[in-house]
């Protein structure tokens, strides 16, 4: 029990310090690049985490998948281990699967 609370910190300290990091970068590109060559204005440290955030919303998403889940990648089971089956079976096996689902649609 112990472990997983010192897991937990530590994993929301290293979340913490990662979205700090890529805030800073996004300020950073920003104000390098943006004013300079669309002549936007420059963004504070605060607003380079809102655009961050804004950004997670939009294109990632806010549960399950995406960052944090096996770097990225989606887990290679479903609920009921289909795909694992799947995997392991032989050729055969495959073919006795296809067919007998092709029967149970009709």
């Amino acid at each position: 029990m112990k472990k997983t609370i010192k897991f937990r910190f530590a994993r929301s300290g290293i979340m913490l310090l990662t979205y700090a990091v890529f805030g800073a970068a996004v300020m950073l590109l920003w104000n390098r690049l943006l004013p300079q060559i669309f002549g936007l204005s420059q963004l504070s440290y605060m607003q380079a985490l809102g655009l961050l955030l804004l950004t997670r919303i939009l294109f990632g998403g806010l549960g399950g998948g995406g960052w944090g889940r096996a770097g990225g990648r989606r887990h290679f089971h479903d609920e009921n281990g289909l795909r694992f089956k799947w995997m392991v079976m032989n050729d055969k096996e495959r073919e006795d699967f296809i067919e007998k689902e092709r029967e149970s649609s009709e």
